[in-house]
Formats: structure tokens, C-alpha cells, sequence
């Protein structure tokens, strides 16, 4: 049944025009289902990793030829759906009427300006984000280096829980098919001809980073490292804090070798120790370099699939309809690629570095005076704040969409720079120059909505929260 759901799952692939290498991914992935690979990667196998070099006691300043021989690639697949948005996330305003890609243009020409070096800017559209995103980088006409400025992350069918078979749900076809996770970002630069293009144009290293972490830009000390040492592939990671419980996080195998461990890789008796940010202690930013002759030799040797480590994530063909068919989606991590190297390392780099945003606590934090714009568009911590970036948590119920947050907040987020952690619980209304400090929680009570009057002042104690 299997080998019969194989082969129907890659016709349609190859009849919706999907490149061969995105084929063989999806066949080497689903080979590996069928055998009975659970994706999970239990705590028996792991060893907390603690041999982390610090970027501080590494970093050696890029000279002008190895920034010349730099890209620039931001993962741009996703949608903020989770906010309530329907467009790409990257087009969703960050701070100051700017949107996330407008920062990243930014950062990016601004660099180029203080360096001289060409410095490409590529990113890896979904089918859904393409359209919205090329248009928004036309109006920043002065990147063009004579690249493409994008290539396209594939897709690939659902399979059917039950019996292997791609599903077929003729109400909503989209709903057929699903991404393959960032992990396609290997064999998506290779079937698009944009690693070909890069390295027959002379570009050696790719900095990779998701297009919501502001803090992630091409960062010459790093660079100037990677260069000279030249490891295949490094990952940076961050020390794990509160924030970290659910991320993605490095662990040692018995063989020595490096391996990314996500939630969805996590079996259920595990799950406890899985949030244990002091004993996994190192977060995987999703900040990536890459050699792109390492990649292109390891892909050649590999019939262009790397064969990383599967994510088994089970879902509903139609999340809106509990009574739709259970399905599969196998997917992998592009942070995955660390063990799929030999020679490949994590660098731990300061927080300032790892800024993303996965929800609306998040967008809140970084539109607030926790960080400031700088005039080269780097996204900086305050320098008034003591510590990292505080904890916050809305209610979902309230605050998890981002029409709702801006009709709570009319007049933008509380001042936090002061603040350790930010709790609301229910329909709470914030006025105008509220400012947030210590551990504070705010509750409207008995399901009634509370107003937080102009200028209010809101402090809390070390158990608030």
C-alpha cells in the first residue's frame, strides 16, 4: 500500500510541474514513513551540548573581498496567519511604518554603503507569498545586483494518515498540498538554478535568517570567522532564557555529531525535559552559514537530497472541519543541516542577534521602546533597559490577532523598558503613556473589560505574573 501511495503522491507532484529534486526529497522522506520513522528524537539518544565557542572570542572583522563573495537570504515563505493577517508576514509594519522587508532592505543597502561590496539580497518565497513580495522589492529598485531576487520553496501532498495516499479534497484543493518545511531551502536553491547562479557569480557564503528576526543581519565579525576557518555550516545559537521553552534547541548524538531537536521531534514522555531551557541550555536561532561550493558538492554527491532528519506533523486536511480526514505533513528544519555535515559547528551569539516574531507578544516587544531603529535600520536594545527583552504574555483571547491588538492599543504598546515580565489576562485597554515596570500583571476580572487610564504607571512585585 505504501509503494502504491509513493508513486501516486510523486505523479502528482510531477503533473503540478515540481522539480526533480523536490520529487526525491519527498520520496526519500516518505521511504522513511512507511518504514515506521517516527521523526522523534528521545532524550535516551541526546546529550546537552556545553562546548559552544562564544562570537565574541571568534569574530575577525570581513576584509572587502570576502564581503564581496557574501549573500544575503531571508526565509520569506510564510504567511501571519496566526496574527489574522492574510499576506506575508514580511509586509506587516515592525516598527515606524516600516515593514519587516523595508528594514531588511535597509540593512542591507546600508551595509553595501559602508562597505562597497555588491551584498545581494535573495529570499525564498512560497507559492503563497511570491506575488505581494515582489512587489513590495520593486520599490526598492536599488538592490538590484543583476540576481534574481527570489526563488521559489516548493510544496508537496498531504499524505492520509491512514492508508499513505495523497488526499484528495476536491471543496478546497489548496488544501492538498502543504510546504515542506524551511528544510526545503537545500534542494530549493539547487532545482531554481540560484545556487548555480551564485557560485558561477563568484558569491562563496550565505547568511541565512528567517525575514521576522530584525536582529539577524549579515554581521562582518561572523563573516570574517567563517571565511577563514571556512566549516561547511554553522548555526548560531542563543542561552536558552523562559522565552526558549518551545524552540528549537542542539543536542550531541552517541556518534558526536550535532543535531537540531524541535517540539514537533519531541515523543510525548519527554515533552517536560524538552522545556528545560537550563539543561538544553542552546537555542537554535535559525541564523545560518552556509559554504555554497560545501552545499553544491554534498548535494552533487547525494543525488540532491540531503536527508535530514523528518518531522512527522499530523493535522486536519481542513483545520476549520474536526471531522476531515487526519493527514501528514513530513517536513524538515533547514537547522537541521548541522548534522548532515561533516565539519559543521554552532557559534552562541548574544540575544541581540535572535529578535523573531512568531506572535503578537512578540510584534509588541519590538515595536516598543525595548528596542530603538538605528539610522542604518539595525534594530538595537535600548540602551536605558537593563537585561534582555522582557517576558510577555497576552491573552490569546484577546490580543492574538493583530486588528485586535491595535484596537487595545490605539495609542501603541505600554513603555516596557523598564519592565521584567508583562502578564494581561482579558479585555484590557491600554490608554496613552502607560509605562510597564517589574513583573506586572494586569487582569480585568469577573469577564468585564478594563481600561488602563493615560499615563497610568503599572508596577509589579517579584511574584507578579
Amino acid at each position: 500500500m505504501s509503494r502504491e501511495g509513493l508513486l501516486a503522491a510523486t505523479e502528482k507532484m510531477r503533473r503540478e510541474g515540481l522539480p526533480e529534486e523536490a520529487v526525491q526529497t519527498f520520496a526519500h522522506a516518505y521511504r522513511r514513513l512507511a518504514a515506521g520513522a517516527t521523526g522523534t528524537l528521545p532524550d535516551r539518544e541526546l546529550e546537552p551540548v556545553h562546548d559552544v565557542p562564544d562570537a565574541a572570542a571568534l569574530t575577525v572583522p570581513a576584509d572587502r573581498e570576502a564581503l564581496d563573495r557574501a549573500v544575503v537570504i531571508k526565509l520569506n515563505g510564510g504567511l501571519g496567519t496566526s496574527m489574522g493577517m492574510r499576506g506575508p508576514k514580511s509586509l506587516i509594519e515592525a516598527r515606524e511604518g516600516l515593514t519587516f522587508l523595508d528594514v531588511v532592505a535597509r540593512q542591507v543597502l546600508a551595509l553595501r554603503r559602508r562597505s562597497g561590496a555588491r551584498l545581494p539580497l535573495v529570499v525564498m518565497n512560497s507559492f503563497r507569498t511570491r506575488d505581494a513580495t515582489l512587489a513590495a522589492l520593486a520599490r526598492h529598485p536599488e538592490l538590484d545586483v543583476g540576481l534574481p531576487p527570489d526563488f521559489l520553496q516548493h510544496k508537496e501532498p498531504r499524505i492520509r494518515a491512514d492508508d499513505l495516499h495523497p488526499v484528495r479534497w476536491p471543496q478546497r484543493p489548496e488544501l492538498e498540498w502543504c510546504p515542506p518545511g524551511h528544510g526545503d531551502l537545500y534542494p530549493a536553491l539547487a532545482a531554481s538554478g540560484m545556487l548555480a547562479t551564485l557560485l558561477d557569480e563568484g558569491y562563496e557564503h550565505a547568511f541565512v535568517s528567517n525575514v521576522d528576526n530584525l536582529g539577524a543581519t549579515l554581521d562582518p565579525g561572523l563573516l570574517g570567522w567563517f571565511a577563514r576557518e571556512r566549516p561547511p555550516f554553522a548555526m548560531e545559537v542563543v542561552v536558552g532564557t523562559e522565552e526558549d521553552r518551545k524552540g528549537g534547541h542542539i543536542a550531541r548524538r552517541s556518534d558526536g555529531r550535532l543535531v537540531l531537536r524541535e517540539t514537533a521531534q519531541t515523543p510525548p514522555e519527554d515533552a517536560g525535559s524538552f522545556r528545560d531551557f537550563r539543561r538544553w541550555r542552546h537555542y537554535n536561532t535559525n541564523n545560518l552559514w552556509i559554504d555554497l561550493r560545501a552545499l553544491a558538492r554534498r548535494l552533487a554527491g547525494s543525488g540532491g537530497v540531503l536527508g535530514l532528519p523528518l518531522i512527522v506533523n499530523r493535522k486536519r486536511v481542513d483545520p476549520a472541519d474536526p471531522a476531515s480526514p487526519e493527514v501528514i505533513q513530513l517536513e524538515t528544519a533547514m537547522g537541521a543541516a548541522i548534522g548532515a555535515f561533516e565539519g559543521a559547528g554552532a557559534v552562541r551569539v548574544p540575544r541581540t542577534r535572535f529578535a523573531p516574531v512568531k506572535t503578537t507578544d512578540d510584534l509588541l516587544v519590538l515595536r516598543s521602546d525595548v528596542y530603538r531603529l538605528s539610522a542604518d535600520a539595525g534594530v538595537e536594545p535600548n540602551p536605558a533597559r537593563d537585561g534582555d527583552r522582557p517576558f510577555v504574555d497576552l491573552d490569546d483571547a484577546h490580543f492574538a490577532h493583530i486588528d485586535e491588538v491595535e484596537r487595545r492599543l490605539p495609542h501603541g504598546p505600554p513603555s516596557r523598558v523598564g519592565a521584567e515580565r508583562l502578564v494581561v489576562r482579558g479585555d484590557v485597554t491600554f490608554g496613552a503613556g502607560v509605562v510597564a515596570r517589574g513583573r506586572v500583571r494586569v487582569a480585568a476580572d469577573g469577564g468585564h473589560p478594563l481600561h488602563i487610564p493615560d499615563g497610568t504607571v503599572l508596577e509589579g512585585g517579584a511574584d507578579a505574573g
